[in-house]
C-alpha cells in the first residue's frame, strides 16, 4: 500500500470497523496517513490467503475463528514473502510471534534486494 509515494502499513483483523477504530486510537495511529486499520469483518482476506485459525483450542478461548497471526511484504499487489507464526505446539502464534514481527519484515526487505520490488 503506498500514500504519497511512500511505503505504508496495512493491518487488518477478523473484527468490525468499530474496534478496528478503537484499536488504532489506542495505539496512536487514528488518521495516521501512513498506517491503516482495517477489518476483515466477514473474513474474505483470511480466508483467500488460508489464513483461518479454527483450532479447537484458541477457539474454546475466541470463541469465533480469527486470522492465524501473520505478517506479508507486499509490493504492487504481489506478496513477495508471508510469515506465519503458527505451530503444531502453538496454533495462535503466541509462543514465537517474533516469526511475524517488524523486525522479520526489516530481514525479507534486505533478503530480497532492490532488484526484486
Amino acid at each position: 500500500m503506498k500514500a504519497g509515494g511512500v511505503n505504508s502499513v496495512l493491518i487488518y483483523a477478523v473484527n468490525d470497523g468499530a474496534v478496528m477504530g478503537a484499536w488504532a486510537k489506542d495505539q496512536g495511529v487514528e488518521g495516521h496517513e501512513l498506517i491503516k486499520l482495517v477489518g476483515d469483518t466477514r473474513m474474505e482476506l483470511t480466508k483467500h490467503f488460508g489464513l483461518v485459525l479454527d483450532h479447537a483450542g484458541p477457539m474454546s478461548v475466541l470463541g469465533n475463528n480469527r486470522c492465524k497471526r501473520s505478517s506479508m511484504l507486499v509490493d504492487n499487489g504481489v506478496i513477495k514473502s508471508i510469515n506465519v507464526a503458527d505451530a503444531a505446539d502453538d496454533p495462535a502464534g503466541d509462543d514465537r510471534p517474533e516469526t511475524t514481527l517488524a523486525e522479520k519484515m526489516l530481514e525479507d526487505l534486505r533478503n530480497l534486494g532492490k532488484s526484486e520490488l
